[in-house]
């Protein structure tokens, strides 16, 4: 049966404790509708709640928050499973069944990040396909050894880079920033390992028909912008790194293909302070 994740904005002043009672009305009454909710997020104090839920149709889930509640969706999006459980990783669920992450409500956010190798075909030319071979697996062992340090999940590989997603935003630049002192730190006489790291963040249902587009083409033409051992964010992931001890340096606002205005970029300055 098909699953679908519905948003609902603009819920005001409702409360935890009022979602997770309108999600009991829809358990009471789902089976009328042949449907099946699964778990819920809540965005507070945003007001804005995410529904995850098996169902055969877009109406049968309709009518099932109609008759429960009330509480119409705004948006509906088809997703595949192994996709979202990729993207969003192996999170918990209370007994309310609302998403949570360490033990905390998750607000469905995510941190998105791509990693590339710069200058892996000049490698292959200058050093042979080994030595290329050798320096994506490199990349691979230590790019993965952050993800698993600071609860990143990798999405894909993507030939020369990964695809990675975090639920926290200040752990997705922390892990960059490893990722990049690791790299400086290798003097032992091989291929140089540069990599470039594009971090953005964003709701995985914000896109229309599109489950993760935005937050995701951004992340990668923001990564094919940096430089070999350059990490560049967008302005969004700067502001929800507010308060952390995490350095960020104005890069200006930059055209990116695929995106109408400037995108403000910000390099994430990973070197020790006075180094």
């Amino acid at each position: 049966m098909p699953i679908y994740m519905d948003v609902h904005p603009g819920l005001g002043d409702a409360t935890p404790d009022d979602v997770a009672a309108a999600h009991r009305r829809d358990l009471e009454v789902q089976q009328e509708f042949g449907v099946r909710f699964l778990s819920y997020w809540f965005s507070d104090p945003q007001g804005k709640a995410f529904c995850l839920v098996e169902s055969p149709d877009v109406d049968s889930l309709v009518a099932c928050h109609k008759a429960a509640h009330g509480l119409m969706p705004h948006e509906v999006i088809e997703v595949q499973a192994p996709t979202l459980a990729q993207f969003m990783g192996n999170t918990e669920l209370d007994t309310d069944d609302r998403v949570v992450v360490d033990g905390q409500s998750d607000t469905a956010l995510r941190a998105i990040m791509f990693t590339d190798i710069e200058g892996s075909t000049d490698v292959s030319t200058s050093h042979g396909d080994r030595a290329a071979v050798e320096l994506v697996r490199r990349h691979d062992e230590l790019v993965r050894e952050a993800l698993d340090t600071f609860d990143g999940r990798e999405v894909k590989h993507t030939g020369d880079g990964l695809f990675a997603s975090f639920a926290s935003v200040s752990k997705a630049v922390e892990a960059s920033i490893v990722i990049q002192r690791r790299c400086a730190d290798e003097t032992d006489g091989r291929p140089k390992l540069a990599i470039k790291i594009g971090l953005s963040a964003g709701e995985p249902v914000e896109d229309s028909r599109d489950l993760f587009g935005a937050s995701v083409n951004l992340a990668a033409r923001i990564s094919a912008h940096a430089r070999g051992g350059q990490t560049l964010a967008s302005g969004t992931v700067r502001d929800l790194a507010i308060g952390k001890d995490i350095r960020f340096v104005d890069q200006g606002s930059i055209g990116l293909k695929g995106f109408p205005d400037p995108v403000p970029l910000y390099e994430v300055d990973w070197r020790p302070a006075g180094g």
